[in-house]
């Protein structure tokens, strides 16, 4: 079953164009990587599937059903995010934002509980719950944050350079938490500069240049094509 699926899709900022006939689709249970250069437009391309930058043209497709176009509030509760900053609500404290995550995604409160628990043991953060953003180092933060994306079970989740930040310890478990979830269903597009965790990783990649799909497919390959391309 596709969960995700883009046709044609296409971005433009300011009259530039950031995207082009960018096609590809991520079943149910695989992991993909989206790799690429600084500026290659990885970002932007999560960006455009989250609708955060709006799309010029194509389609975007979650669930072979929900899409932007016409039904956004399904299509959003479809996807979890972990950005590659923080962002959390200064006026919310650590268990404030896993309630207001759980609330958003409907999960029930014994689930957000044996979630929490589960979680803020296996991160190291369990006893900052009643702390405040501004309290915690850039690295907790992280943490956090990783932990509200992984809280609702959503058939889609886009992680934004998942392993910046956290220490070799936590990048284990949210190695082996990403695999969970992968397994359990969910499909899962990262994007990372980490290739060596990556190929243990992911099934799959789309590597962008210039806005383009250079190349795609089982992750073995990543190694030849990529130095085809950096050394061109």
């Amino acid at each position: 079953m596709k969960i995700l699926e883009l046709k044609d899709v296409e971005t433009q900022l300011g009259g530039t164009t950031l995207l082009r006939d960018i096609s590809f689709s991520l079943d149910k249970s695989s992991i993909a990587a989206l790799v690429g250069h600084n500026g290659a437009g990885k970002s932007t391309m999560i960006k455009t599937i989250l609708g955060e930058l709006e799309k010029a043209n194509g389609e975007i497709i979650i669930n072979e059903a929900a899409t932007l176009d016409n039904n956004f509030l399904t299509y959003k509760k479809q996807i979890s995010y972990l950005p590659e900053e923080p962002i959390l609500l200064s006026e919310l404290t650590v268990m404030q934002h896993f309630q207001l995550y759980a609330t958003s995604y409907g999960v029930d409160e014994v689930t957000l509980k044996e979630k929490t628990k589960t979680y803020t043991t296996g991160f190291e953060v369990a006893d900052k719950l009643n702390e405040y953003p501004e309290s915690l180092s850039k690295g907790m933060r992280q943490k956090v944050q990783t932990i509200c994306a992984l809280l609702p079970e959503t058939p889609l989740l886009l992680i934004d350079e998942p392993f910046m930040g956290l220490d070799v310890y936590a990048m284990d478990y949210l190695e082996d938490l990403i695999k969970e979830k992968a397994r359990n269903g969910t499909a899962i597009l990262l994007t990372t500069h980490q290739l060596g965790r990556v190929k243990n990783l992911a099934d799959t990649y789309i590597m962008l240049q210039h806005g383009e799909i250079l190349d795609q497919g089982p992750i073995e390959n990543l190694k030849t094509i990529r130095r085809r391309t950096y050394d061109e």
